[in-house]
């Protein structure tokens, strides 16, 4: 960050960063968050990916980013996997997620991943950059969102009944949810089939539910995948 750029911060005002990028598998969220910066930042340099690998091979080559925007959602990540990745190879370079999803569950997760912030990509421009500008100044940005406490209290229930569950049971839980067949289960465990069916029994007594669809409903819920 040049050295005008670090007096404004340490002074309160407006911080422009210098540089950058946006990773985005969509041409058009990525034209749409550049606008957003033309407008706000003039000066700042935009880089793009569409891709988690090609978003490391930009960071390799490129110097001092000041900022990365990580969908959410891209076709060579699993969940937080992108963000994990940049954390782990870039950890002085702040990461917000940008998505459509605003589940609080994915929101708390990614916050305590070490995102930077989260924007719904529902926001207003103005708050765009506002939680932008928040970021750049050393804060972390968490939307406002709904809390439905009906559906709070059933997440929290759905936990309790998943934390009584064994370490091997959580593993087989993870494989239901991953759609895999007990023949499949046992393949990859290493254990008969005898076990396994053992296991999925246990897990249904202990989260209350009379079938292994009922299972995946309930821990998807959560975004349990073991």
């Amino acid at each position: 960050m040049n050295a005008l750029a670090g007096m404004e911060r340490a002074m309160g005002g407006l911080t422009s960063p210098d540089k950058v990028l946006i990773v985005d598998d969509h041409s058009l969220v990525r034209d749409g968050l550049r606008s957003i910066f033309d407008d706000a930042f003039p000066t700042c340099e935009i880089l793009e990916a569409d891709s988690l690998q090609s978003a490391l091979q930009a960071l390799d080559t490129a110097d001092d980013v000041d900022l990365v925007l990580l969908d959410l959602n891209i076709p060579d990540v699993s969940h937080l996997s992108g963000l994990e990745a940049l954390r782990d190879r870039f950890p002085a370079t702040p990461v917000v997620m940008v998505s459509g999803v605003t589940d609080r569950n994915v929101v708390r997760d990614a916050l305590a991943a070490g995102a930077a912030g989260f924007v719904p990509k529902s926001l207003k421009r103005t708050a765009i950059v506002e939680a932008l500008q928040l970021v750049l100044s050393g804060e972390i940005y968490m939307p406002e969102l709904e809390c439905d406490e009906t559906q709070a209290a059933e997440e929290d229930m759905i936990r309790a009944r998943i934390e009584t569950l064994t370490p091997q049971q959580r593993v087989v839980l993870g494989h239901l949810v991953a759609g895999r067949l007990n023949k499949q289960i046992a393949y990859e465990l290493d254990v008969s089939m005898t076990t396994v069916k053992a296991h999925v029994s246990a897990i249904l007594q202990k989260m209350n539910v009379f079938s292994r669809t009922q299972a995946v409903i309930m821990a998807g819920k959560i975004g349990f995948r073991g």
